[in-house]
């Protein structure tokens, strides 16, 4: 269990937190109309100047807003998108968990384990931080597999085959079972081809929709979940347990955005919407718990932890992949797709 323990109190005053906690319904709406309006015009960019620099461009800002929408679905999971749970749960399943294939009511009840038994033997996301660090070449078949959509085929599949049940059962139970755990998903995406079919651009759902969504958002996912909790200093300290990164720009827009980053902030004050950790943070630095929070300069310095195993130890194949681990028991991605947040 987690031997150390921080009340809310012992971080900053009762008005900081009456402010940290006040969730604005607009501020999450405006997160997500950010998200769909990048979507749309990388879209739109490539329709109007379609060439191979746009493409690739198109494809890593999509992907790392499709992982922006896991992040502010796991803001909806919190509660933290509106006072008003029916709103919540409205904007994070419609417009952000079902266009990524995911399910928020799922999720929360496997997530809220995470936030209780953070780095411990029983962490559903022990799975995501155990293996590391690893070797660099170890770090590159990792990186190949993400990059070639090999790792997010092989989700996918998994979750589309899970969805479909048992063969053996009724075909109404399968049905029904279907649709309770890709029903919704499907339709939204249905739908949402169906729009950029009618804008004249149907090929942007195959090409930039579903590839960003089985590529540049798996790599972008491992490096995630790396920074928050991999290689940590001590794993009973909610101070070091957990990881802030500091994020540029680029960052923010390619690999880390909504305030990902902050996940430190994030483990201490979970009910905090995703738009005050930055904050939170300051508060924190300003603490005397300053020197003793875990925080690196950025995601290279991460990477460089994660793969400071020498060479010499490299096993290929040693490691085994979260997909056939889940397959064996353990959690998988379609909570994954947003989990070690």
């Amino acid at each position: 269990m987690t031997v150390l323990r921080m009340r809310a109190r012992d971080i900053m005053s009762e008005q900081e937190l009456i402010e940290v906690r006040t969730r604005f319904t607009w501020k999450s709406i405006a997160l997500i109309v950010h998200a769909w309006a990048l979507i749309t015009g990388s879209i739109a960019l490539v329709a109007v100047w379609p060439n191979p620099l746009t493409f690739i461009l198109a494809l890593a800002i999509i992907g790392s807003r499709q992982l922006g929408l896991a992040i502010l679905m796991h803001d909806g999971a919190h509660g933290c998108l509106s006072s008003s749970e029916r709103l919540n749960m409205a904007l994070s399943q419609w417009l952000c968990a079902y266009p990524i294939f995911a399910e928020t009511g799922s999720y929360r009840r496997y997530h809220l384990q995470h936030h209780a038994r953070t780095q411990q033997e029983d962490d559903p996301d022990l799975i995501l931080s155990a293996p590391f660090p690893i070797t660099r070449p170890s770090y590159r078949r990792k990186f190949w597999r993400d990059i070639s959509g090999q790792t997010g085929y092989a989700q996918r599949k998994a979750q589309f085959l899970n969805a479909l049940g048992e063969p053996s059962w009724p075909l109404k139970r399968r049905a029904a079972h279907f649709w309770s755990k890709l029903g919704p998903q499907m339709v939204f995406n249905i739908l949402f081809f169906a729009v950029l079919a009618l804008a004249g651009v149907w090929w942007a759902y195959p090409l930039l929709w579903l590839l960003p969504l089985l590529t540049w958002m798996m790599v972008i996912t491992r490096i995630r979940n790396i920074a928050e909790h991999a290689v940590v200093p001590d794993s009973n300290d909610p101070l070091r347990n957990t990881r802030t990164t500091r994020a540029g720009f680029f960052e923010r827009l390619f690999v880390a955005p909504y305030y990902v980053n902050y996940h430190l902030e994030h483990h201490l004050l979970f009910y905090v919407p995703c738009y005050n950790l930055p904050r939170v943070h300051k508060i924190l630095s300003r603490s005397p718990y300053a020197a003793r929070m875990e925080v690196q300069p950025n995601y290279l310095a991460v990477l460089r932890l994660a793969t400071a195993k020498p060479a010499s130890e490299d096993r290929p194949g040693a490691l085994v992949s979260n997909v056939r681990r889940a397959r064996s028991g353990a959690s998988v991605d379609n909570n994954q797709i947003a989990s070690g947040f």
